[in-house]
C-alpha cells in the first residue's frame, strides 16, 4: 500500500533527479529567484505544521466532545424506564434482554474515538494547510513577473530532461514484460 496520501510520507525525487534539479536552479535562476523559491518553501511547510496542528487540536476536541456525548447519551438511556417483557395478541409474554451493558462506554471505544478523529483532524489539517501554502506561495512568486517568468522556464527545463532521462531509462531495458504472460 502506498503512502502517498500522507504529506508527511511522500517519497523524495531520487538521487539523479534531485541533482539535475539543483543543477538547473543553479544555472537558470538568479540568486533572487532562488531566494524567492526558498521563502514559498518554507511558506507551505509553515502552512502545513499550524493546519497539522490545528486540526490535530479539532479532532481531539471532537473527540472529547464526541465521548461525552455518547456518556450522556448512555446515562439518560440508562435511567430511562425500559419495558421488560412484550406481550402479543394470543397472550404470551416474551422477556425483552437487557441492552444496558452493551452500550455502555468503554475504555477501547475512547481509545478508538480519540485515535480515529485526531488522525482524521491531523489529516485534514495537513491537506488544507498544503493548499493554503501553495496559494500563499504561488502569490509571493506571482509579485515578480520576471522572477515568475525565469521559475517557470526553469521548471520546464527540468521537467524536459527528467522525461527524457525516464525515457532513455526506458529505452535500455532489454526485457519486456506482457500483462498476464502473453
Amino acid at each position: 500500500m502506498s503512502t502517498d496520501f500522507l504529506p508527511l510520507l511522500r517519497k523524495n525525487a531520487g538521487e539523479e533527479i534531485s541533482a539535475l534539479a539543483e543543477d538547473h536552479l543553479k544555472h537558470d535562476l538568479h540568486p533572487a529567484d532562488r531566494d524567492l523559491l526558498k521563502s514559498g518553501t518554507s511558506k507551505i511547510s509553515t502552512h502545513v505544521t499550524i493546519g497539522s496542528a490545528v486540526g490535530l487540536a479539532l479532532g481531539g476536541f471532537l473527540a472529547f466532545r464526541l465521548r461525552r456525548t455518547r456518556t450522556h447519551m448512555f446515562n439518560a438511556f440508562r435511567a430511562h424506564e425500559k419495558p421488560t417483557h412484550v406481550k402479543f395478541a394470543d397472550g404470551r409474554e416474551e422477556a425483552i434482554p437487557d441492552l444496558t451493558p452493551y452500550m455502555r462506554p468503554t475504555a477501547l471505544g475512547d481509545i478508538a474515538t480519540y485515535t480515529f478523529v485526531g488522525l482524521g483532524g491531523l489529516f485534514l489539517g495537513g491537506q488544507i494547510g498544503i493548499l493554503t501554502g501553495a496559494g500563499s506561495s504561488q502569490r509571493l512568486i506571482a509579485r515578480d513577473p520576471e522572477a515568475k517568468k525565469r521559475i517557470d522556464t526553469a521548471f520546464r527545463k527540468i521537467r524536459a530532461d527528467v522525461l527524457r532521462q525516464e525515457a532513455d531509462t526506458s529505452d535500455k531495458r532489454t526485457s519486456v514484460t506482457r500483462p498476464l504472460g502473453l
